[in-house]
């Protein structure tokens, strides 16, 4: 029996949660490359213990999921130089906030899993509420951060159609989603070892508390995602899920330091609009 949609709806919010934190981590880390490093590299060991207990994904997703793989390691480097020149709470909004939308327009016109009218007044709303905490910010510590953040979003919003599709070929989205972090840990690694191989072993063993929670928590994170595209819309789940940054700009408060300012308050009470919208609709 299919979970019902509220379940999935759910899943997708405690998915958020788990995003906003291993961001936060990255973005508190001392030495951000390696921190996305070590994060995938506890994402690979957890994808390596899980798969051989797992049916192999379909043939017919490999070609997606190499696809992802390109576009999941420029996803990760993008985030560590993001994050050294702005604040969590305004390059995260605009990375996740634009995101949604390319990918509500793509799934209407190319994919034909368009929302209906009042879904995508929804995720047009969170979309909205989410640029709202952003984009006013001016913590921006260098003139390209908005435009990574940004060509961020395009990369967020393509590994994210790639993904939906892939997973519902994979006839086994659990799997799928372990050989992404399979793959994409050999190659984040790969990348780091040769030139800084002593400085990735003495970070992961200083920080080894917060690169652990950070490595779970995406793998958790984007597995509850790729089984929700499997049943439900994948604009709309791609919507739900950036509903993370109402938990990111908790974080960023508490525990970063950053101004919680009247407009990303504003924008916060925009996306649970949105969310409120997505849940009432037919």
């Amino acid at each position: 029996m299919s979970p019902s949609l509220d379940f999935v709806h759910g899943a997708v919010l405690v998915s958020a949660l788990f995003h906003a934190a291993w961001n936060a981590s990255i973005k508190g880390s001392p030495d951000k490359p390696l921190s996305a490093v070590g994060i995938t590299g506890v994402a690979m060991l957890l994808a390596a213990i899980g798969l051989p207990w797992l049916p192999q994904p379909a043939p017919a997703s490999w070609p997606f999921l190499l696809a992802s793989l390109i576009l999941q390691v420029a996803y990760m480097r993008l985030v560590a130089r993001i994050y050294r020149v702005t604040d969590l709470s305004v390059s995260y909004p605009v990375m996740r906030g634009t995101a949604p939308l390319l990918v509500a327009l793509v799934s209407a016109l190319f994919f034909h899993d368009a929302p209906g009218p009042g879904a995508m007044a929804g995720v047009a709303t969170i979309c909205a509420g989410i640029l709202c905490i952003g984009l006013p910010g001016r913590a921006v510590r260098a003139p390209g951060g908005m435009t990574l953040a940004l060509l961020n979003a395009v990369v967020i919003a393509s590994y994210t159609l790639v993904d939906g599709a892939g997973a519902r070929l994979s006839q086994a989205p659990a799997s799928y989603t372990l050989w992404i972090f399979l793959l994409q840990g050999i190659v984040m690694i790969g990348l780091t070892v040769p030139s800084r191989a002593g400085d990735l072993a003495r970070h992961v063993k200083s920080h080894w508390g917060a690169v652990t929670l950070g490595g779970c928590g995406t793998v958790i994170s984007y597995g509850i995602v790729l089984w929700a595209m499997t049943l439900a819309p994948i604009a709309i789940i791609a919507a739900l899920r950036e509903t993370s940054i109402l938990f990111g700009i908790l974080i960023s408060w508490l525990f970063l330091r950053e101004r919680l300012t009247p407009a990303r308050i504003a924008g916060a009470c925009v996306l649970v609009l949105g969310v409120i919208m997505l849940r009432l609709a037919p």
